[in-house]
């Protein structure tokens, strides 16, 4: 099986399973992103202790890409600290629009999001969960009332 096989079959795993898809209730924070090119909506609640991300729910509607994505970053970000989040956010922008780009660190499963740079149109699918998600910490910062992103 090729690399990008795996990532295909990795991509399909999480649209088709999707882990951490729910509502955390309380939560300390919660964004919205949308998309309106293609339609993607997701709704995101996260929970923090301390300077670190402990819990992250997602939920809405949207492609195979948007879906995956907003999987796998759950998994990714989901004990870390808030700074180690800042820094897989970095490495996954980059990773979505910088052929040459090398991580700072191992990103796993977060690496199978690399073959959506060849479609440009599609980046926007795979980025809006991580909007999403600094809009929701920008909130729980006090930066910002409302935490709502659009990827137009």
């Amino acid at each position: 099986m090729e690399l990008r096989d795996l990532y295909r079959d990795v991509i399909l795993d999480h649209n088709r399973s999707p882990r951490n898809f729910g509502r955390l209730d309380p939560a300390d924070a919660a964004a919205v992103g949308h998309n309106p090119l293609c339609g993607d909506s997701l709704s995101l609640t996260l929970r923090l202790e301390g300077d670190r991300l402990s819990e992250l729910r997602f939920n809405g509607q949207g492609c195979a890409i948007s879906v995956a994505s907003a999987s796998l970053m759950s998994e990714a970000v989901s004990g870390k600290s808030l700074p180690e989040v800042d820094a897989l956010y970095r490495d996954v922008h980059a990773l979505l629009t910088e052929p040459a780009h090398q991580p700072a660190a191992p990103l796993g499963k977060l690496m199978a999001l690399g073959g959506v740079r060849e479609f440009p149109a599609r980046v926007k699918c795979a980025s809006l969960c991580w909007h999403t998600l600094r809009a929701a910490l920008d909130q729980a910062a006090g930066k910002a009332a409302a935490a709502t992103v659009s990827t137009e």
